[in-house]
């Protein structure tokens, strides 16, 4: 690294390679990239420092990026294959590394605390870097969301030996971690354009548990279809909601809040307050907190840290709460992280109509899940279904959003973003809005919020 001037970042504003670009920025490095379209998260990164362009051109590329000798190029495995600008770096013999790559390579020699899972890894894992932030510990993080007590989602620190890090399953990208502790939330299948098939997803994560090093520890979700492969002298505990090593107990929700005791496998801490207070962050602030206090995290840090963590945006996010319209949004794209969002929002808005608008992202995910996105989707008062965002993917025959809407059994509108807009002014009966999804239906947001706050 040390003879690496510039970085150049194929997918630069994907959320994991925009923390790696501005770790390098932190570190005096030249930062260039190339994305397919322009975002808010794009912006910040020029305004920070970074070259980007949004067409696949390589006459683009900055000149100082095409030194194959002081220049690395970092690519997401979400970029197509016939991408011009990889088959540029390619062909001239240039190092050409996976995000995860270099991200492991960056942290080996500190203590990595890893959080993988289907879902809720963005949330536990933000979590945890919020606590140990808030500490004596400190730490660094790269994370997987924008964290809104740093509105960012990158942290740095030149005194802590902690790196928080969201260990993402997609194209076994994980194995290139070292783990010291990691956290397992959830092994739902997913990506099985990847993997194929439910056997091939799990072993995936066994590996990754055979990683983390002698003398760490792993916190995995209690009774979770995973046997772990884990070196000599890793201890391994359980965490849930209700059971386990770590868990819940005296759970007091009402009045805008939730409370509750942190049980440990040694010691019971009273009195957690959720600064996020939603019912699914129960769970999820039991698995952070668990690693934190098996790392030194004292009792008072961890209260005063939950009840001052504000969340990540576009997780389970409040973008408008008046007496009449309620509007969040939240990153959920896989049939068992939906079911969990829309049953939380009917806890909280249990007198209120609940209108969802999800916009399904993969072609391959909508296919293999079709019937479970349709039976969590069902769970709403009311459906407005989007065509699917396909991201890396071409069109698989036969696949589009009909297939779920054929399948959902509560009233239910399908329609492409364009017609969104209109529907929504010409509606009614709003009360509580959710927003889901891993596309781009983030780009919607403010014209979504604007047309609410005039029905108010």
């Amino acid at each position: 690294m040390d003879n690496i001037q510039s970085i150049y970042f194929i997918g630069i504003g994907g959320i994991g390679m925009s923390n790696l670009a501005r770790y390098f920025m932190s570190k005096g490095k030249k930062v260039a990239g190339y994305d397919r379209t322009e975002t808010p998260l794009t912006k910040e990164l020029v305004k920070e420092g970074a070259t980007v362009h949004y067409t696949d051109d390589v006459n683009l590329i900055p000149a100082y990026c095409k030194d194959k000798d002081t220049t690395l190029v970092v690519y997401t495995p979400a970029v197509p294959s016939d991408n011009e600008e990889v088959k540029f770096f390619n062909e001239r013999g240039f190092t050409i590394q996976k995000r995860a790559q270099v991200l492991g390579i960056i942290t080996k020699s500190s203590k990595a605390l890893c959080c993988a899972g289907t879902h809720g890894k963005t949330t536990t894992s933000s979590m945890l870097a919020h606590i140990l932030k808030q500490s004596h510990l400190d730490c660094n993080a790269f994370l997987g969301g924008i964290l809104k007590n740093y509105n960012s989602n990158l942290m740095l620190s030149d005194k802590s030996e902690f790196t928080v890090i969201e260990a993402d399953e997609y194209d076994r990208s994980f194995h290139w971690l070292h783990p010291y502790m990691a956290l397992i939330t959830s092994v739902d299948p997913d990506h099985l354009d990847i993997y194929g098939t439910e056997e091939e997803y799990l072993k995936s994560f066994e590996k990754f548990t055979s990683l983390i090093q002698e003398g760490g520890a792993l916190v995995i979700k209690h009774n979770i279809k995973l046997l772990p492969d884990v070196q000599k002298d890793v201890r391994v505990y359980t965490y849930s909601i209700d059971k386990g090593d770590f868990h819940a107990e005296n759970i007091k929700i009402g009045n805008g809040e939730i409370r509750f005791d942190f049980v440990t496998p040694d010691k019971v801490i009273k009195n957690i307050q959720l600064g996020v207070p939603v019912k699914i962050n129960i769970e999820n602030s039991v698995g952070s907190m668990a690693l934190a206090w098996l790392n030194g995290v004292a009792e008072d840090e961890l209260r005063h840290a939950m009840t001052t963590f504000q969340g990540a945006k576009r997780r389970f996010d409040f973008l408008l709460k008046t007496d009449k319209i309620v509007m969040i949004d939240d990153y959920a794209h896989h049939p068992e992280e939906l079911a969990a969002s829309i049953t939380s929002v009917k806890e909280l808005y249990p007198d209120r109509k609940v209108t969802g608008i999800f916009q399904p992202h993969l072609y391959s995910r909508t296919k293999d899940f079709a019937t479970e996105f349709a039976r969590s989707l069902s769970l709403l008062d009311e459906l407005i279904l989007l065509d699917i965002y396909p991201a890396r993917e071409k069109p698989i025959e036969g696949v589009t959003s009909q297939i779920i809407f054929d399948k959902v059994t509560c009233p239910k509108v399908l329609c492409n973003k364009q017609e969104l807009l209109p529907l929504l002014v010409d509606k009614d009966n709003i009360e509580v809005l959710l927003t889901i999804g891993a596309g781009d239906i983030d780009q919607l947001l403010e014209p979504i919020k604007e047309i609410l706050e005039r029905k108010r």
